[in-house]
């Protein structure tokens, strides 16, 4: 019994020393896009926004890394991370650019079509394409992580298609990175030290178990 209850707290503190140490990492890897958050007007600095967003897409996708390293077993979140970044940074900065350009100029439309008589079919099919744009990103990053040699083709058909396959798992995911953005709106600090990594474990199980059909995740991890 003692010999259960140490391995017990031996995996709980574990896992949320991954949590901790890798909220440091994530938060130092978007530091130009926390601090334009935190010290300026969104409705004003978006274009500024708008460039710093992609260079959270490296971190994002090395902390997918340090998740899937620690459920395999294998290098501390520290070293995880470092090796996420040295594998996938240039490819997840693409990922995160594209999507990035893609949406502002889906809300640039959105903007410029509200008030016009077609709005109230092209603006609701613009909204349309911006979630998809961020759930394809979002699997696109994870599925980038567990495979870093991944063509391109397969990466994003794959993620595309199952956002909308699955569109009941995409919807878990995008609910709780919406509920981080208004906790890291209601309370910066608890979103930044504490529930970052908290909700893109959540959102990164999730997203793994979406990929399943595409990708043999139990071998990818031996590997």
């Amino acid at each position: 019994m003692n010999r259960v209850t140490h391995t017990t707290w031996a995996s709980i503190l574990s896992f949320v020393s991954l949590l901790l140490i890798t909220n440091l990492l994530l938060v130092v890897s978007c530091l130009p896009l926390v601090v334009l958050l935190m010290t300026t007007d969104p409705a004003l600095s978006w274009p500024l926004i708008a460039l710093a967003t992609p260079l959270a897409a490296p971190g994002v996708c090395a902390a997918f890394r340090a998740f899937r390293e620690h459920g395999a077993g294998g290098s501390g979140p520290l070293a995880a991370f470092w090796a996420g970044l040295r594998d996938t940074w240039r490819r997840s900065l693409l990922i995160g650019s594209a999507t990035t350009a893609l949406v502002v100029v889906l809300l640039v439309d959105v903007r410029a079509l509200s008030a016009t008589d077609a709005a109230v079919f092209v603006v609701p099919l613009l909204a349309v394409l911006v979630v998809l744009a961020v759930a394809a990103a979002l699997l696109a990053l994870v599925a980038l992580a567990e495979v870093p040699t991944a063509g391109w083709r397969d990466l994003l058909r794959a993620s595309v298609y199952l956002s909308l396959r699955r569109w009941y798992l995409t919807a878990v995911s995008l609910g709780v990175l919406v509920a981080q953005a208004g906790v890291f709106q209601a309370a910066p600090a608890l979103g930044l030290g504490i529930t970052a990594s908290v909700v893109l474990y959540l959102a990164w199980t999730n997203s793994r178990f979406t990929l399943r059909p595409v990708l043999d995740l139990d071998e990818a991890a031996a590997q």
